[in-house]
């Protein structure tokens, strides 16, 4: 954890929910919450299963971990 006033560990949530708003749900109207919590679900997915990030050396965060285990054991 960081000092008050120092906002470092909230800045990967924050950059997923920036990344959740931009890219899915600004384009989509949904008529029911259940319809809306599918489109987060399917987002999820595509996050951590095929969205490549420029940290992991463009890989996905799946493939990241998959990478990690078999070198680290």
């Amino acid at each position: 954890m960081s000092r008050k006033g120092n906002c470092w560990d909230n800045s990967p949530t924050e950059r997923f929910f920036r990344s959740l708003k931009h890219e899915q749900l600004n384009y989509e109207k949904f008529k029911t919450q259940e319809a809306a919590k599918l489109s987060v679900i399917d987002y999820l997915a595509f996050y951590n299963g095929r969205r490549s990030h420029s940290t992991l050396g463009y890989q996905s965060p799946i493939e990241f971990e998959r990478e990690f285990t078999t070198n680290a054991a």
